[in-house]
């Protein structure tokens, strides 16, 4: 299926029933007195989060969303029924915002959860309501109030909690598919992943993380140069990043301090807080360094690169040094979890036990 990440929609929700002007008519009650019904709520537009879907192509083949409107009120003081509900189905992590103004509206984060992003009209009041003891045949009725209408732009960003960083061909769909469940393409040229890939990492018996390994970086990436900044926004919500450095280029001439360098550039450019974000150096493919000046020429980059973070020196090919770089990141992310789960709150009844 075609990866998409970005779609127009347009929703509205349905238009409530009017309210009804009626009277009972009877025998043997010459004076029924009034009996009109009120219109039915108009149907609701709800978006789902769900977990089985990792693309917003369906929306780009259907636009338009409209719940149905409610029905009119009737005489013997039958209300109309609400239209029906309708129900759109996103993955999790899309993000609902207005088309016009770019407002962020809604966030879907959770697997399951549901949001009313369109409200129906609620239906209009018929003679019945307006009966009193100095109107005993009132003739008003109200018509539906109009559903929400609205345009808006969906947006997906990819849940993670590690995102690998690197240029073309560092290495990142290889280690991904190295530690995690996730097989993205591989081959031997630049821009091999064309969208976002999703692995999970198992550590031990409950024990996992979600890595993103999304399409690498070039010069100027922030200004949309290769394949543009759009997939940039998927490193956001990521708790680390991973900075895959490809330590033996085939090009003698490629210096990979200049190439780390020109991403994280690329990173200030595009969001400060994202390039805020923790961020691990990894050096690829070290199983084609002689073992005699593999450390030196570590020692070099990191000097060159200025870097003080944490190190580590794998080969995604041979598996080299890949359970310790898991082991640390899933010790990072897992201190990050329980750090941001609330306290909790001890019964009054038990603080002296």
């Amino acid at each position: 299926m075609k990866f998409v990440d970005e779609a127009y929609i347009d929703i509205a929700a349905g238009d409530g029933g009017n309210g009804c002007v009626s009277f009972r008519h009877e025998k043997y009650k010459e004076f029924g007195g009034p009996n009109g019904g009120d219109g039915g709520r108009g149907g609701h537009v709800w978006a789902l989060a769900d977990p089985n879907l990792n693309t917003l192509v369906d929306f780009r083949f259907s636009r338009r969303h409209e719940a149905k409107r409610g029905e009119h009120g009737m005489g013997s003081d039958m209300f109309g029924a609400a239209g029906d509900d309708i129900l759109l189905k996103m993955p999790v992590g899309t993000i609902i915002s207005d088309a016009e103004t770019g407002e962020v509206l809604y966030e879907l984060l959770t697997p399951g959860e549901q949001i009313m992003i369109a409200k129906g009209g609620d239906g209009g009041f018929g003679n019945m309501r307006f009966k009193s003891a100095i109107n005993r045949a009132p003739r008003q009725k109200t018509p539906g109030w109009p559903g929400e209408k609205k345009n808006l732009k969906l947006e997906l960003k990819v849940l993670a909690d590690v995102g690998l960083l690197g240029m073309p061909n560092a290495g990142k769909s290889t280690l991904i598919a190295a530690v995690s469940n996730a097989r993205p393409k591989i081959a031997d040229y630049p821009f091999t992943t064309l969208h976002p890939n999703l692995g999970v990492v198992r550590v031990g018996p409950e024990q996992s993380f979600v890595v993103a390994d999304v399409p690498g970086l070039i010069e100027g990436a922030a200004e949309g140069a290769g394949l543009g900044h759009q997939f940039l926004r998927h490193l956001q919500r990521t708790r680390v990043l991973l900075h895959l450095v490809d330590l033996a280029p085939f090009d003698d001439s490629v210096d990979p301090v200049a190439q780390a360098k020109a991403i994280v550039a690329e990173l200030k450019k595009y969001d400060h807080a994202l390039y805020e974000k923790p961020r691990w150096l990894v050096l690829n493919k070290v199983d084609m360094i002689d073992a005699a000046e593999r450390e030196a020429r570590v020692k070099d980059f990191v000097k060159r690169f200025k870097y003080k973070g944490p190190v580590f020196q794998i080969s995604a090919l041979t598996h080299e040094g890949c359970d310790q770089l898991v082991k640390a990141v899933y010790q990072h992310v897992h201190s990050l979890q329980v750090a941001e789960q609330p306290a909790a709150e001890i019964d009054p009844r038990f603080q002296d036990v």
